[in-house]
């Protein structure tokens, strides 16, 4: 099990909202929030656990689009499953909302 922590929280709480769906680093670091080395870090740490896989987008797509590759994460149905725990469990919701809070705030 990775270290879970209210960053950790934030990040599964984004993916599992669409679990299927292919989600990239910078994507993710709007819509949570965080910094880059934090959300690289725990993307990393996912993966590692077995919870997320990444693959390279296919170069004909940036390529198209003129901007550089896109690694891809995406939760494995393992990962959806023990992200939907996480985020569901009580107390979650008030971390989470604490959690934001502090982001918007700078507190993190």
């Amino acid at each position: 099990m990775p270290r879970m922590t209210l960053q950790t929280g934030l990040i599964l709480d984004e993916l599992v909202k669409s679990p299927a769906e292919p989600r990239y680093g910078l994507d993710l670091m709007h819509a949570v929030g965080l910094k880059s080395g934090t959300v690289y870090q725990i993307l990393a740490r996912l993966e590692k656990a077995g919870w997320l896989t990444s693959e390279w987008e296919d170069p004909a797509v940036h390529e198209a689009e003129g901007r550089p590759r896109r690694r891809m994460y995406r939760l494995t149905p393992e990962g959806a499953e023990q992200a939907r725990r996480v985020v569901s469990q009580p107390g979650y919701r008030h971390q989470s909302v604490r959690a934001r809070r502090l982001l918007t705030e700078g507190g993190f």
